[in-house]
């Protein structure tokens, strides 16, 4: 990036929130790693090193979230990149989850960033400038069983975060939604526990650092919805809108799923 930015990413404990503040400090930028697991955040900050520092955040606090901008605010006089990448998921068939983990999924991924642009609009448009960069999913057009609340939250999150767009077109904002494919994190190994995702298996998955240099490239040229891989993202929106063509790739990949899912169990046993 041309000009040294101050980045705040949620979920920076790991996986892609992880690789983003990685390949963004690379860049000349400065990270803040904010976690509810601060253990983990300031590992990966101390890893990366004096552009990074890491900071303890529960998304679902919109206490924590004014404590943590304000703290952000005074030590580094703005806030130019919010990065919502913080997320959870509690897999299984819908109907054998029990209903405070559907609640959990949806206040955790679907609030929780919610919370933080509402906590960061008003001091962005006090400053005169902010990007509000949300990492969704591709689950916010395909409704993968064994994750129904996780792709209903994430189809809730586009919107929300469009719509906010749509009402802030003439604040000097900047708004871009990424939806990566499966990638490889602990949050696709804990899917790989659950027979019930084997559909989610089907295609292979991309590296947290592949995903995290689509962020970088739609922050830089300013992109409102970006896919990690470009390439899917085309079809994945033609799909969803389909849910005839849904239940036809549904039959056609779950056993292709079901089968890469055991071969990823015994790979990681071997």
């Amino acid at each position: 990036m041309s000009k040294s930015k101050v980045f705040l990413i949620t979920g920076a404990a790991s996986g892609i929130g992880a690789a983003l503040a990685k390949r963004a400090a690379e860049a000349g930028n400065t990270v803040i790693l904010a976690d509810i697991n601060l253990a983990g955040a300031t590992s990966v900050a101390e890893g990366i090193g004096p552009k990074a520092e890491a900071v303890r955040l529960d998304i679902c606090s919109s206490q924590q979230w004014d404590h943590v901008l304000d703290g952000v605010r005074t030590k580094f006089g703005r806030l130019d990149v919010l990065v919502n990448n913080a997320a959870i998921v509690h897999t299984g068939y819908a109907r054998d989850l029990k209903m405070e983990q559907h609640e959990d999924t949806m206040m955790t991924n679907f609030f929780g960033p919610v919370r933080g642009m509402m906590a960061a609009l008003p001091k962005f448009k006090a400053q005169g400038h902010g990007h509000l960069v949300t990492i969704c999913s591709m689950t916010a057009f395909l409704p993968f069983p064994g994750i129904a609340s996780y792709a209903a939250a994430k189809h809730a999150l586009r919107a929300y975060h469009l719509a906010l767009a749509l009402e802030e077109r003439e604040s000097p904002l900047k708004f871009t939604i990424v939806h990566p494919t499966s990638t490889e994190t602990p949050m696709l190994d804990k899917e790989a526990e659950d027979d019930a995702m084997a559909l989610s298996f089907a295609g292979t998955p991309v590296t947290a650092e592949f995903v995290a240099g689509i962020v970088l490239e739609a922050i830089r040229k300013n992109t409102v919805e970006a896919f990690a891989p470009p390439e899917r993202g085309k079809a994945v929106k033609k799909l969803g809108a389909s849910p005839r063509s849904l239940w036809k790739m549904m039959e056609r990949n779950a056993a292709i799923g079901a089968e890469k899912l055991r071969a990823r169990r015994a790979a990681k046993k071997g």
